[in-house]
């Protein structure tokens, strides 16, 4: 996209009002990118009122970010050539409108405005800079921190998922660990960004909190305050003896923004936020930490004229009572009411762990549906699926399930999605290899088969290999009981068990 706006000249770039760091980060690093191209660019807000938090005029001040504020007296000015916003939506109501010849909107909010031809809207990234830092990286203009752009971009990141506490997407990660940044620049910003008024936020919303005994959460409403703040809320409010989980919330803008927490296996705080704005928002982040948005327009259409904390309690309660959690490690399958399948004859991806690091060395596993840790064991398996998901299996499961084949593997060709191809970190040195750099082709043997029964109701398991995190199966989906363990128990999404397995006769 970025090539192609290169066309224009001038270009000025505008955030929301009353911009908050992500707005300032990803503007000062398309302005950078567009100065350096020869164009001739200039950076631009308005609203109500200047920028006055102690942390972003520190960013701007340190940074030497060149941004001009139009007063909002002074909307309807006419700028020659390209009006591109960032951070959000030409027509939204939390931008006001000036005009240009032609307009391009980068965005990662969910999508308010469609009549601008020229968008780049990604709802799924959990902040604008990353959006911006990966469309630098794919034009080749590889970010340093040579003018502070990539401290910009990385504290845009760390501000706008509540330092780092709702990252959910795989390139939000990917951009945390790879952006140069100067450290004791982001310490500065962090430590500047709390003010009295803030503070007396915090403390008024905490002495008005809801708590629900059965199944021991707190609702929380807070004043409109910065994002961090409402952190701050839900990270105190945890720590009260008898609290499991909690959501705090305030309004922002059009809808509402929530920050959701949990200190216990069976609520994974990005599962509960998504739940909570299933429909009417999004959200995602952490197994303990996570936030979200409910907005207030979509709520109307689905709800109609809802109190909000009342739509939150009622979600809250529906959660806990729409899941069955099961512990593999316990559990007793009736494989009576259950059908027999093997898998497919598909080709998959598979790395022996041992052959590319050493043995006991921690890692990550970067996929789309999360960040997995282990360590590096002897005949441990990594295997690619056929969505791009991963699993391990050791040396005797692996050799049951799957045989060898010659041909080389091709990520693209063996997935049904290649939105991202998973990495692994090395958590001792920081070092990332791609996976599939790695990985060789197998195919299933048929000879291993499981038990299966389509799920009618919402389920947490709990499998052998992992007894501190749940999979989590929704109705359409699969409880799969492995043939010749029957404490093998897992989840297969719907359309994973289409694509990859078979009846067969029992």
């Amino acid at each position: 996209m970025l090539k192609k706006l290169l066309q224009y000249n001038p270009i000025t770039i505008q955030c929301h009002d009353n911009p908050d760091a992500d707005a300032l980060a990803s503007g000062y690093a398309l302005y950078r990118f567009f100065e350096k191209n020869g164009k001739d660019v200039s950076f631009i807000y308005s609203g109500f009122n200047k920028i006055q938090k102690s942390n972003l005029v520190l960013m701007q001040q340190e940074l030497q970010i060149p941004i001009k504020y139009y007063e909002k007296e002074q909307q309807g000015i006419h700028f020659p050539g390209l009006l591109l916003t960032v951070d959000c939506q030409y027509g939204a109501g939390n931008v006001t409108e000036f005009f240009a010849d032609e307009y391009a909107i980068i965005d990662h909010h969910r999508i308010e405005c469609d009549n601008v031809d020229m968008s780049l809207i990604q709802p799924a990234l959990g902040s604008c800079s990353t959006l911006v830092w990966n469309l630098l990286e794919r034009e080749g203009f590889h970010v340093t921190d040579d003018e502070g752009v990539g401290t910009a971009l990385y504290y845009g990141l760390f501000t706008d998922t509540n330092q780092f506490s709702e990252l959910s997407n795989p390139l939000d990660r990917d951009a945390m660990d790879l952006l140069p940044h100067n450290q004791s620049l982001i310490t500065l910003f962090k430590n500047s960004n709390i003010s009295f008024s803030e503070l007396d936020v915090a403390s008024t919303a905490m002495r008005g909190y809801h708590y629900e005994r059965t199944n021991k959460y707190a609702i929380i409403r807070s004043q409109p305050c910065d994002p961090n703040i409402l952190g701050l809320i839900s990270d105190f409010f945890l720590q009260v003896d008898g609290v499991d989980s909690c959501v705090v919330f305030n309004e922002n803008g059009g809808g509402y923004k929530l920050s959701v927490r949990s200190c216990v296996k069976e609520i994974n705080a990005s599962d509960l936020v998504a739940f909570l704005c299933n429909e009417v928002g999004s959200g995602g982040g952490h197994y303990e930490k996570a936030g979200g948005f409910i907005s207030k327009k979509l709520l109307a259409e689905k709800m109609g004229d809802v109190v909000i904390e009342e739509f939150i309690g009622k979600k809250m309660e529906t959660y806990f009572a729409t899941y069955e959690i099961i512990y593999a490690s316990s559990y007793e399958a009736d494989i009576t009411t259950m059908k027999k399948y093997s898998k497919k004859q598909i080709p998959f991806g598979y790395v022996k762990a041992d052959e590319i690091l050493p043995l006991g060395t921690p890692i990550t596993v970067r996929t789309l549906e999360g960040d997995f840790d282990f360590s590096v064991e002897q005949d441990l398996y990594i295997i690619i699926g056929i969505k791009g998901e991963v699993y391990t299996n050791k040396k005797a499961k692996f050799e049951a399930a799957y045989e060898k084949e010659d041909i080389p593997y091709v990520f693209e060709e063996c997935v049904i999605s290649p939105d991202y191809v998973p990495q692994i970190k090395n958590r001792i040195d920081g070092t990332t290899l791609v996976l599939t750099d790695y990985a060789k082709r197998c195919r299933t043997t048929g000879v291993v088969s499981i038990y299966v029964k389509q799920l009618e109701k919402s389920v947490k398991v709990f499998p052998i290999w992992d007894k501190e995190r749940y999979m989590t199966g929704k109705p359409g989906d699969y409880l799969a009981v492995r043939s010749d363990d029957l404490h093998d128990v897992y989840i297969i999404e719907n359309k994973i068990f289409q694509c990859s397995y078979e009846e067969t006769e029992s």
